[in-house]
């Protein structure tokens, strides 16, 4: 296999990639996979290395005194480097064929690291070592700071986990069972309950976060589901090509919000927010602009779904 085609087999599907990604974190994250498997370093220890450099990025964001300034800079070069890590896992996993599902998770929760250390140093970045507006107004009630902080944070967890909910139905359709990570609740219960806690603890603690998860991607898409089961009942997973290339069609347009929902459009917003010294602006544009992006793909992807199941059972009437 040459370089170019071992290139495009670390990548999940030319559908489902930005352009930033494709032009910079995935050629950087394919030369790190390289490496580490030459290295024989696993998927789930990148992924671990990356928790670390981004948490580190994160905390480097708190400081505004303008002699510390640089360490804003270091600390957005970690923040860079450490999704490039972020890329390489996945990349490494496809080329090395070493999938599991502690390391789709591990994969999932290496970003809510980094954004939970991210929201505290910009809470405390405005609370104690702001003297411009708004800084004083936070300071002097900082209860409003706080709450823009969580309301945000809960708001950056919907919108991840629907985004790469979304991303994984797609990726169903494109390439099958085999070509996707997508789960489903039952099946994760029926898991969850066959494994006993004793010996088995963060097997079945790790289980039990995850079938959590997967339900409240569930919950947001009823008419998703409704598809899901219709299909399943009718075709099983042999489902027909052309139902699979009508989907797509239908899909492939929001997978560009998927993509924006994800990391490099928040993380430029954050950046930009740090170097102009407002970080409250970034709280608000994930919690104004990326929820109405949210809420546009969610009405979008449930309206076609629900179009597909009335199609099947008007056929099958």
């Amino acid at each position: 296999m040459s370089l170019r085609e071992e290139y495009r087999a670390s990548l999940k599907s030319m559908d489902t990639e930005e352009h930033i990604d494709l032009y910079f974190y995935r050629p950087l994250g394919f030369a790190w996979a390289k490496l580490f498997a030459r290295l024989g370093v696993t998927p789930n220890v990148v992924t671990i290395a990356s928790i670390f450099l981004g948490v580190a990025g994160g905390i480097l964001l708190y400081f505004r005194q303008p002699h510390l300034i640089w360490l804003n800079y270091l600390g957005i070069f970690l923040i860079i480097w450490a999704n490039s890590y972020d890329s390489a896992d996945g990349q490494l996993a496809r080329l090395t064929k070493q999938y599991s599902r502690l390391g789709r998770i591990l994969d999932g929760l290496s970003g809510d690291f980094w954004f939970v250390a991210i929201y505290f140093a910009l809470v405390f970045r405005e609370l104690y070592l702001g003297d411009a507006w708004p800084g004083m107004w936070f300071s002097e009630h900082p209860w409003v700071i706080w709450v823009l902080a969580v309301v945000a944070g809960l708001s950056h967890a919907k919108q991840a986990a629907s985004a790469d909910y979304y991303r994984q139905f797609h990726l169903y359709f494109l390439k099958g069972k085999e070509g996707s990570e997508l789960d489903s609740t039952d099946a994760l219960t029926q898991g969850y309950r066959a494994i006993a806690w004793k010996g088995n603890f963060w097997k079945k603690l790790t289980m039990y976060f995850y079938r959590n998860y997967t339900a409240n991607q569930e919950v947001m898409t009823p008419h998703m589901q409704e598809l899901r089961r219709v299909l399943k009942k009718r075709y099983g997973d042999d489902i027909p090509q052309d139902f699979r290339e009508a989907f797509r069609a239908c899909s492939l347009p929001l997978m560009k919000y998927t993509n924006m929902l994800s990391f490099n459009t928040r993380t430029i917003a954050m950046f930009i927010s740090v170097i102009i010294d407002m970080p409250w602006l970034y709280f608000v544009f994930e919690v104004v602009v990326l929820n109405l992006m949210m809420v546009y793909m969610i009405a979008r992807h449930e309206r076609f779904c629900k179009r597909f199941v009335d199609q099947l059972s008007s056929q099958a009437a």
